[in-house]
């Protein structure tokens, strides 16, 4: 039984789609990548996984539970981190994680439950003392309580330094070897890649890939990234690349290096404009697309 099964799931604003008939199954098991812009629809999605929207037209379910007819038994088996949580700031950490545990109804021990997410030190202070990234934890810690069959966390690592990030990618990979299924939304890449068995990408509400990173790689002719350094860029000579058959994006952040995502056969024509516009090549070399290149590919846009 699939962990989540959309079936052409809207949303409409008055005039603005927010979603447009998007189908996705997530299997029990998985870790998956949902990826977009800013105002990609990402959150509406999660809010009709979580009965805080409801949709237009299609369906969701969850574990087989409708989650608009099935709201409770739905989420049952859920653990949520959302976007922008407000935390309670008359009470301590250890009260927080003490409530999300009477709320499950299940037995566990609000130490260890902190202790987990690195605040355990933290436990007796007011969440109101706590930074942005102490809270993230927090609330992070009590989306685990209970062990949920299905982790739904929207933006999980907003506010953490590089080791809370690398700390929070631990503790998803633990999650998922207990048999946990993570869903989540994020905009930081290397996050979705180090983790992710599939991702899924929405751009202006419309679901427009789905498959593993390998896959969207392959999509994309095998996903060779180019990396040329030149002696200077004339003008044209971007536009002159993205003209070559094979080329999927050209960009270049200075006056010395492009960086050229396209297909293997492409590789030796871009060399070929590039000596023919008279741009002189120091040196190139060449890399495996990474998942920031095809987000771009995909919607047309940077991080």
């Amino acid at each position: 039984m699939p962990a989540i099964d959309a079936t052409a799931v809207s949303k409409q604003y008055g005039t603005e789609i927010a979603l447009d008939r998007v189908d996705l199954t997530v299997e029990e098991g998985e870790t998956f990548g949902f990826l977009g812009p800013n105002g990609a629809g990402k959150s509406t999605f999660i809010n009709v996984l979580l009965d805080f929207v409801t949709p237009t037209e299609g369906s969701v379910e969850i574990f087989g539970h409708d989650c608009q007819r099935e709201g409770v038994a739905a989420r049952d088996r859920v653990g949520v981190l959302p976007e922008g949580y407000s935390v309670f700031e008359r009470l301590t950490g250890r009260q927080h994680v003490e409530y999300a545990i009477r709320s499950k109804g299940v037995e566990a021990d609000p130490i260890e439950v902190l202790d987990r997410v690195g605040i355990r030190e933290d436990a007796d202070r007011k969440a109101s003392d706590y930074s942005k990234g102490m809270a993230q934890r927090l609330v992070l810690g009590m989306a685990l309580v209970g062990e949920p069959d299905l982790l739904i966390l929207d933006e999980p690592s907003t506010g953490l330094d590089p080791n809370g990030a690398a700390e929070m990618r631990q503790i998803l990979r633990e999650e998922n070897e207990r048999g946990a299924t993570i869903f989540f939304s994020s905009h930081i890449l290397e996050q979705v890649e180090a983790v992710c068995d599939r991702v899924g990408i929405l751009q202006d509400g419309e679901l427009v890939a789905v498959d593993t990173i390998e896959g969207l790689r392959a999509s994309m002719g095998g996903g060779t990234k180019l990396v040329i350094t030149v002696d200077g860029l004339h003008n044209g000579t971007l536009e002159s690349i993205r003209s070559v058959a094979g080329v999927e994006t050209a960009v270049s952040d200075d006056d010395s290096t492009i960086e050229v995502t396209c297909t293997n056969d492409a590789k030796m024509d871009i060399l070929v404009e590039l000596n023919d516009a008279g741009v002189e090549v120091v040196n190139f070399r060449t890399e495996e697309a990474s998942l920031e290149d095809m987000f771009i590919e995909y919607t047309g846009s940077g991080r």
